[in-house]
């Protein structure tokens, strides 16, 4: 069973990342008109990815959906409004601070601070930059967690909160320092990657699932788009502070 599964993943990988390949040869070919450079590397890290892919979607389907949708419903059940905050919190805030893309994007954030005199040219500065946007970006992922759960049981329409969210970003760019607000308005899609994106869609779906009178395709989606929305709000504050 787990060779069938793993062979249809890999196709599976193969169909989705053909159009990419095809993209690449064609205009290296036809429009750039120059043999691909370093094609053993590139053939061998194409391999790489197909499979780190195809087990990447297989770990996602065996382990972090079951699990987010598996304990938000248990959480559910057990009535404690509190624990159920406490989890959602704690699962945005770590999946946010462990988020290879927020990892890769901070570092480059506090080298071109540092390369734009905002911050010390030291890599102590830059460290302590980089930490602190991704920590920034973490708990800001970790309060739109707990948003998204009292609105799925509160009952509050998706754009409620949405429209709230885009509001406060258009109130505090203004005020905020020019040289952070490409970066907060990049956090919010850099934040929603790989590991936030699975996690936060399993605990909408399991959570509308153990509510009485939610609907899991109406009320448990939606989550990802505060996941998105709050990083820009707090990397600005962010901005204004440091």
């Amino acid at each position: 069973m787990f060779k069938n599964r793993f062979i249809k993943y890999l196709l599976g990988s193969c169909r989705d990342l053909a159009p990419i390949f095809a993209v690449v040869l064609i205009f290296q070919n036809l429009v750039i008109k120059q043999p691909l450079p370093d094609l053993a590397n590139l053939i061998e890290g194409s391999l790489f990815l197909i499979i780190g892919l195809t087990l990447f979607v297989q770990g996602l389907e065996l382990s972090l959906f079951p699990l987010g949708e598996d304990m938000a419903y248990d959480f559910a059940r057990k009535g404690s409004l509190f624990w159920l905050v406490l989890f959602a919190f704690s699962l945005g805030f770590c999946a946010a601070i462990a988020e290879p893309a927020l990892i890769a994007a901070a570092q480059q954030a506090a080298h071109i601070a540092s390369q734009g005199h905002i911050i010390d040219s030291g890599d102590a500065a830059k460290a302590d930059y980089a930490l602190g946007l991704r920590v920034t970006v973490a708990l800001s992922v970790g309060f739109a967690l707990i948003v998204g759960v009292l609105r799925i049981i509160r009952g509050w329409p998706v754009y409620v909160p949405v429209f709230i969210g885009y509001l406060c970003v258009a109130v505090i760019t203004p005020f905020a320092p020019k040289e952070i607000i490409g970066i907060a308005y990049d956090a919010g899609g850099i934040a929603t990657s790989s590991i936030t994106v699975p996690l936060v869609t399993a605990l909408g779906v399991g959570l509308a699932t153990a509510i009485k009178g939610r609907n899991p395709l109406t009320d448990g989606f939606g989550m990802v788009v505060f996941a998105s929305q709050t990083p820009i709000v707090f990397v600005l504050a962010y901005g204004m502070a440091v």
